[in-house]
């Protein structure tokens, strides 16, 4: 099981860096201590990058992403960092999460929105 960038790394320098890389999704790698030399060593093959944040407790494993400024991860120091490695593709908004879904579409993108702008 891949756990951490560097593994997901050190599995995508097999091969060539314009067939295979990683995304960087902040839900998944906010936590390691190692994250921003990694994301640096991922220069030319990052694919994408997901702005999302992280709550606790967690009521659903899968279903409790949070939305953008409501946990601890420092999104924007990670977009930051993704940026000075050479990524400029697309940054998706990844909130898994029923009570979002559940929301009114137009109140969740003026939301997105808002917190993007502010923390992305």
């Amino acid at each position: 099981m891949i756990v951490t960038l560097s593994q997901a790394l050190d599995i995508a320098e097999r091969f060539e860096a314009d067939r295979v890389g990683v995304i960087v999704d902040a839900y998944h790698v906010w936590w390691d201590p190692d994250l921003y030399r990694q994301i640096s060593r991922a220069s030319g093959r990052i694919f994408g990058f997901h702005a999302n944040d992280w709550f606790s407790p967690k009521p659903d494993l899968l279903l409790s992403r949070a939305m953008m400024g409501e946990g601890p991860i420092e999104i924007r120091r990670i977009r930051e960092a993704v940026d000075a490695a050479g990524y400029a593709g697309p940054i998706e908004v990844e909130i898994f999460n029923q009570d979002v879904w559940n929301a009114p579409g137009d109140e969740v993108l003026a939301l997105t929105k808002e917190r993007y702008l502010q923390h992305a």
